[in-house]
């Protein structure tokens, strides 16, 4: 029987974390399943699932958690990866960048009972002014009821500048 690993691993970067991260993996017969990881502000951060045979999950973990120079935490997941039932959605959303964007747009999902299963923002100059604007990219899912237009409108009563785009999976995930 395997068990399913979700890893969080920080650190300061430097070349050779991911194949340190592989190598011990492998060592104990895990197999990496999916991640996300990015250099931020010259630190390494990640999150990853892995699914190991439960005799070798104590050992991975301790394996991890012995790396020189990351912290690892490990959690055991319930299920192997599946994702919350119900619409799809995807929000891209620019702006002019202000302290308080992120928690303003959450509130608003909240409200509105979207879950969020994965969010990428960044910050960048716009071409002609040289403003800084804040982009978002989100992947949610809410209830098969959901009113994507008042969404919609929710989200662009957050400022007159907030550009707001959201697709529909018309398909819903069981």
């Amino acid at each position: 029987m395997s068990a399913n690993l979700i890893l969080t691993v920080i650190g300061d970067d430097r070349p050779g974390l991911v194949e340190a991260l592989a190598t011990a993996i492998s060592q104990h017969e895990g197999n990496w399943l999916e991640s996300s990881m990015s250099q931020l502000a010259g630190k390494f951060a990640g999150i990853l699932r892995v699914s190991v045979p439960e005799e070798n999950s104590a050992a991975l973990i301790q394996t991890l958690k012995a790396l020189p120079s990351l912290r690892v935490s490990a959690e055991v997941a319930e299920a192997a990866g599946e994702r919350n039932a119900g619409r799809r959605l995807k929000l891209s959303l620019v702006g002019h960048d202000r302290i308080g964007i992120v928690r303003e747009v959450s509130q608003v999902l909240a409200r509105h009972a979207v879950n969020v299963e994965d969010l990428s923002t960044h910050t960048a100059s716009a071409p002609m002014s040289a403003e800084i604007h804040f982009h978002a990219i989100a992947e949610l899912t809410a209830a098969p009821t959901l009113d994507a237009r008042a969404l919609t409108d929710d989200l662009e009563r957050i400022s007159n500048d907030l550009m707001v785009d959201i697709t529909l999976d018309e398909s819903t995930q069981n």
